[in-house]
């Protein structure tokens, strides 16, 4: 991640849409990750596929855990109807596969970024806001939020102030999680040509241009791959290390 932002502000790859070799060369000395099929070199074409996936992949994050936080805390606090409305729709949303959901939404806006978008926010919408309004239920039936109705306070205020600071471990879990989902839809997106579109790159249309010369040009494929793979992998373990800080029932040693 870092390196991939980094080469944004300082292009020691390269640029990626230049062709500075001749096509499928092998990694070398000269182009550590090789040439794709047009010359350009793959591992600034990496660099900032890498940079358009993480990028799109947090801001339909930070849309769902806006949207997820809202409609959570009201769900958790009001309960009743409200909490019906709002997780009878949520799943409805979850009861569709991912990816044939984002395949519907791509096809209703038309391929490209904010197909992408939309996308990633409706899949992982409805997880987020189902843990939040659990969270947000629990904390609801606790002695200060009582003591907070009983004196008065409005409910925007007991929502905001009372609320939502003790369901933040919760809402960080899910935000990388549903991370780690982004990516993945962003790469069947891509590869299925309804994401990012040539000639911009992401992992998932990288994945889908190396498919096509898999025998020639193995490196094409496999590397765009793995580094998917380990993105996801990573982002995962960030979760689950959060998630053991920020549980208070996790057992500690005061040492």
């Amino acid at each position: 991640m870092l390196v991939a932002v980094a080469a944004a502000v300082i292009p020691f790859a390269g640029d990626p849409a230049k062709i500075v070799g001749t096509r499928l060369s092998p990694p070398s000395a000269a182009y550590p990750l090789g040439t794709d099929a047009l010359g350009r070199s793959v591992l600034a074409r990496l660099l900032e596929g890498t940079r358009t996936t993480l990028v799109l992949s947090t801001l339909a994050v930070v849309c769902t855990a806006v949207i997820s936080v809202i409609l959570g805390l009201i769900a958790g606090y009001a309960g009743g109807w409200a909490r019906e409305v709002i997780m009878r729709l949520s799943d409805v949303l979850y009861s569709f596969p991912s990816i044939v959901l984002a395949i519907l939404i791509a096809a209703v806006v038309g391929p490209g970024q904010a197909a992408v978008l939309s996308s990633i926010v409706l899949v992982t919408v409805p997880l987020m806001t189902r843990m939040v309004s659990a969270a947000a239920m629990s904390v609801a039936k606790r002695d200060f939020v009582t003591t907070a109705k009983i004196s008065g306070v409005s409910a925007p205020v007991i929502l905001f102030r009372h609320l939502l600071p003790n369901v933040s471990g919760t809402i960080a879990v899910q935000g990388t999680y549903a991370l780690s989902v982004g990516i993945l839809v962003e790469g069947g997106l891509s590869f299925l040509g309804y994401g990012v579109q040539p000639p911009r790159s992401s992992l998932g249309l990288l994945i889908q241009e190396g498919g096509s010369y898999m025998l020639q040009a193995p490196w094409l494929l496999f590397i765009p791959a793995a580094v998917l793979v380990v993105a996801i992998l990573s982002i995962n373990l960030i979760g689950d290390t959060m998630r053991d800080r920020l549980d208070p029932r996790e057992t500690r040693s005061l040492v």
